[in-house]
């Protein structure tokens, strides 16, 4: 079986500093893994080392079965990636901002299609001509999934997410997150979200200082008890 990402034994240091401690995951095409752990647990690390954006110290990171390395061009085409802020042209619209990104990663679609994608992730139509300077966080978010969509990406990677959003926009985005498990697509979420990750994942993982703690089934855990056990781990 080939999983959609796959960590042995991933470790990386800095200096005499641990980030990462010998991290062995594995995910599903169709599942949504909420890693949740206070700053500096090794969130972020983790999601940077899939993405190739820093080399491991040692262990090995797996997208769909092809080692992620240094530069990870071959696979990057299989990954999008949706961090805390969206990184977008504010004096350009949604349409312009989908079109620019989708052409960056080799795809070139219609208007038409482009705006299928925008609705699919959630905006607005009356917000797919608005410059993105006048977007609220949220719908930079769905512009950033719009993206991921254009992109056809089967593995996507979340750093904070639902940061700063309220909750309508949060229930969307959990809505639109569940879609995209529902048609195979594995999404990788890091988050401080309790709540959110007990709503919308289908696995919830806490670290500690580099160390992958607990892994549990959402179905066998409230959200009382896991801010429990949270609580307790920290």
């Amino acid at each position: 079986m080939v999983h959609a990402l796959e960590a042995i034994e991933l470790t990386k240091k800095y200096d005499t500093a641990t980030a990462l401690d010998r991290l062995t995951l594995s995910i599903q095409p169709g599942e949504i893994f909420c890693l949740l752990g206070q700053n500096g647990a090794g969130k972020t690390t983790t999601i940077n080392l899939f993405l190739g954006f820093t080399q491991a110290s040692s262990g090995k990171a797996f997208i769909k079965g092809m080692e992620v390395l240094p530069g990870a061009s071959d696979t990057k085409k299989f990954v999008a990636y949706i961090p805390e802020v969206v990184q977008l042209y504010g004096s350009l619209n949604g349409i312009e901002n989908l079109d620019f990104f989708s052409r960056l990663a080799g795809f070139k679609y219609t208007d038409t299609m482009l705006k299928g994608f925008l609705n699919k992730a959630g905006l607005q139509e009356e917000a797919h001509s608005k410059r993105l300077s006048t977007y609220s966080k949220g719908m930079r978010q769905k512009v950033g999934i719009a993206i991921a969509l254009a992109k056809n990406a089967d593995v996507i990677l979340m750093d904070e997410p639902t940061s700063g959003l309220d909750p309508k926009a949060t229930a969307e985005f959990t809505a639109i997150c569940k879609e995209l498990a529902a048609e195979g697509k594995a999404i990788f979420m890091a988050t401080h979200d309790l709540f959110n990750a007990v709503n919308v994942g289908t696995r919830i993982g806490i670290m500690k200082q580099g160390n992958l703690v607990h892994t549990l089934f959402t179905k066998d855990i409230t959200a009382n008890e896991l801010q429990d056990l949270y609580l307790e781990t920290i």
